[in-house]
């Protein structure tokens, strides 16, 4: 019998530095677990602006410190979206609430999580801080943080799906 995907997309402003260093931590979490065939990943931003652009630079080199690089280029999470996804995950909380704005009904609105709610060590309603505007060592947080909220994640589709 062969399962549907489970399909993911995080979420954060731009889609250059946070949500597409989930989607890499992801990625490689989903990929140790040999869960490829099970699990579809992507990432997305709420804004535009930097669509078609290559990811962060400083979210590449410390991908690339952790074997988890970074691919693709930004896009804009769209409306339509939410039927070809079963979780959306924001990265913040300002992108949270434009994400169930731009939900078309309440089944579209019950995907929209927090990423940090899958960290059970993370504080209620935490935000992944924006590394943009800081130095090398916010872009490592990021990862650090992200790495807790995916392996919660991924225990949660574990146990929720099934998955072994």
């Amino acid at each position: 019998m062969s399962r549907a995907r489970i399909a993911i997309s995080f979420v954060c402003m731009g889609n250059i530095c946070r949500s597409p260093t989930a989607e890499a931590v992801m990625r490689h979490l989903v990929r140790e677990a040999r869960l490829d065939g099970a699990i579809e990943i992507d990432s997305a931003g709420t804004g535009a602006w930097h669509v078609g652009e290559s990811r962060d630079e400083r979210s590449q080199a410390a991908g690339a410190r952790r074997g988890m690089p970074l691919a693709g280029v930004a896009r804009q999470f769209q409306r339509s979206d939410f039927a070809r996804f079963d979780y959306v995950l924001a990265l913040d909380r300002e992108n949270l609430s434009d994400l169930v704005r731009l939900a078309p009904d309440a089944q579209a609105r019950a995907k929209v999580h927090l990423l940090r709610e899958f960290d059970p060590a993370s504080p209620p309603h935490s935000d992944v801080p924006d590394p943009y505007y800081g130095d090398v060592d916010g872009f490592e947080r990021v990862f650090d943080i992200c790495e807790a909220a995916c392996r919660g994640l991924l225990e949660h589709l574990r146990r929720t799906h099934g998955l072994v």
